[in-house]
C-alpha cells in the first residue's frame, strides 16, 4: 500500500475492480474485490489458514457470529454459508469494504443473515456466539489492543474467538498480552507462518 492502507475509512485508491476464487469448508467461492481494501488480489494466506483450520460452528448453530475486520466478507460468506441458521456481523472501518461484503453476501446467496456495520453501528446490546478475525495487525500495537478490548468481552458466555496472526507480526506476543488480560489463549493450529488462536473467557 502506497501512502494509503486497507484500513483508511474512505480509501481513495481507484476501485479495480476483480473477482477471486477460493475453496473453503468444501465449497467453491467467487466473490467481488477491489483496490483499497485487504488483500485485494487473492484470499490473504491468513485467512485462509484461519479457514482451514479454525472450528466452524456447526451448521444449525446460534448465533449471532461476528467478522472483525471484514474487508470484502470471505470469512463472512463462508461463515453464513455455513451456519444456516446465524446472524452473521461483518464490521470494517473501511467503507469499500462493507459495499462488497455487502455485495458478496448477496452474490453467494446470504445477505439476509448477514449484517454489514462500521464498529460504530453494532447495536451496543448484541452480544456474539462466536468473534472470526484476522486482525489488521499492522495498524499497531496500541490500535490494535484497543480494538480487541472493544470486541471480546462482547462475546456471549461460553463464546469462543478465533484470530489469526502471522508469527513473525507478533502471534506470540498477542496470545501472552491476551491471557495478561485475563483472556484463556490456546494455539489451536500453526501453518504457514500463522497461528490460529483459539480465545475464551
Amino acid at each position: 500500500m502506497t501512502g494509503e492502507h486497507y484500513f483508511s475509512a474512505q480509501p481513495g485508491a481507484a476501485p479495480h475492480r476483480r473477482d477471486i476464487e477460493f475453496s473453503a469448508a468444501g465449497q467453491d467461492y467467487t466473490l467481488t474485490t477491489a483496490g483499497g481494501v485487504f488483500s485485494a488480489d487473492r484470499l490473504d494466506p491468513g485467512t485462509a489458514v484461519l479457514l482451514r483450520k479454525a472450528e466452524l460452528p456447526e451448521p444449525d448453530a446460534d448465533g449471532p457470529l461476528l467478522d472483525l475486520g471484514c474487508g470484502y466478507g470471505p470469512i463472512t460468506c463462508v461463515l453464513a454459508t455455513s451456519v444456516t441458521s446465524a446472524t452473521v456481523w461483518a464490521v470494517d472501518v473501511n467503507a469499500r469494504a462493507r459495499e462488497l461484503a455487502a455485495e458478496n453476501a448477496a452474490r453467494v446467496g446470504v445477505a439476509d443473515r448477514v449484517r454489514v456495520a462500521a464498529p460504530d453501528e453494532v447495536p451496543a446490546e448484541v452480544t456474539f456466539a462466536q468473534i472470526w478475525s484476522n486482525p489488521p495487525i499492522r495498524i499497531g500495537k496500541q490500535e490494535l489492543h484497543a480494538m480487541l478490548l472493544r470486541w471480546l468481552p462482547r462475546l456471549a458466555p461460553g463464546g469462543v474467538a478465533w484470530l489469526v496472526v502471522a508469527r513473525h507480526l507478533g502471534g506470540d506476543s498477542l496470545a501472552q498480552w491476551l491471557v495478561e488480560q485475563g483472556w484463556t489463549v490456546e494455539r489451536h493450529a500453526s501453518q504457514k507462518g500463522y497461528r490460529v488462536l483459539r480465545v475464551t473467557r
